[in-house]
């Protein structure tokens, strides 16, 4: 499929960093939304390549273009207007996000350093664990402007929450709506009166006790069985969208590298926890907004457990 952005045509390339459970989730997503040529990449010699097999294999059966490659070599992922990066550690049972930090931090530094150089005008989706801090690791070691380095948390919670909802009163999730702020952990925060069930307000179909499971449950989702990759395509239907808004924003993006960035909309959230006009309907730790996204406590954190910060 040919993506027409402003008066050329072009087909946007998108990479998938990591064939794990995420990882082929997402380029199947990818492939079957026909969003663009897709690359997977992994460590792992002959993996990637023979998930990609089967993938073009289906495409007779599902009619998607069998454009996705499978390949150990970064060099096949020079080019990418988009770069997903689900590689690193699971989480195991009984371990928080946290616990993954050493080693993933490690992973990312490598991860950035090899996509990079052949990839200058990419936009970043990290979902690698822990969310917050890997995303600022990768905004930091590639030097890219803030617009286009993203971590893929906010859809995953509040899509998470909705269904939570849906499944407790018993009816369609797409007759639910739900936010979640924040961290992608312990931290994240819920605005109640914002939850809706068939337009009503779901603090009056469910009694307080209800909400704070519910809440919770969706801050301890990883735990219970993560599967991001199949909210990941979305993500990439938006930023795919945003270069169809905007006549020859890719090829300009090429021509004048990281030179120039997109400007940044107006913040409407304090960045202390919580929101201006709603603050009674912060679920969470005080302050829990924006908290771990602050330069000095992020960077310090990496390097207080040695993974190479700076």
């Amino acid at each position: 499929m040919a993506l027409t952005i402003g008066a050329r045509s072009e087909r946007v390339k998108i990479t998938v960093v990591g064939s794990g459970f995420v990882g082929q989730t997402t380029a199947m997503r990818l492939v079957e939304k026909r969003l663009g040529e897709v690359c997977l990449i992994d460590i792992i010699e002959g993996k990637p390549q023979g998930l990609a097999l089967d993938l073009k294999e289906a495409s007779p059966v599902e009619g998607y273009p069998p454009l996705i490659t499978g390949t150990n070599d970064y060099a096949d992922t020079a080019g990418s207007d988009i770069v997903v990066i689900t590689a690193g550690f699971p989480r195991q049972p009984g371990m928080s996000r946290m616990d993954l930090l050493g080693k993933n931090a490690t992973i990312m530094t490598d991860v950035i350093a090899s996509v990079v150089p052949g990839s200058p005008s990419a936009i970043l989706i990290v979902v690698s664990n822990p969310l917050d801090e890997m995303t600022f690791l990768a905004a930091e070691k590639s030097g890219f402007p803030k617009e286009r380095v993203v971590g893929m948390a906010g859809v995953l919670d509040s899509a998470r929450l909705r269904f939570f909802i849906a499944e407790e009163l018993d009816v369609s999730p797409t007759e639910v709506q739900a936010m979640t702020l924040g961290s992608h952990g312990d931290s994240m925060v819920a605005l109640p009166r914002h939850a809706t069930v068939k337009g009503r307000p779901l603090p009056e179909l469910v009694d307080e006790q209800t909400l704070d499971r519910l809440f919770q449950r969706t801050r301890d989702g990883g735990a219970e069985g993560d599967a991001p990759g199949v909210r990941l395509g979305d993500g990439a239907v938006r930023d795919l969208r945003d270069l169809r808004g905007r006549p020859g924003a890719a090829g300009a993006r090429r021509r004048r590298g990281d030179r120039q960035a997109r400007p940044q909309r107006g913040r409407t959230r304090e960045a202390s926890g919580g929101c201006r006009r709603h603050p009674r309907e912060v679920r969470g730790p005080r302050g829990a907004l924006g908290r771990q996204i602050r330069a000095g406590y992020l960077t310090e954190t990496v390097r207080s457990r040695g993974c190479g910060g700076s």
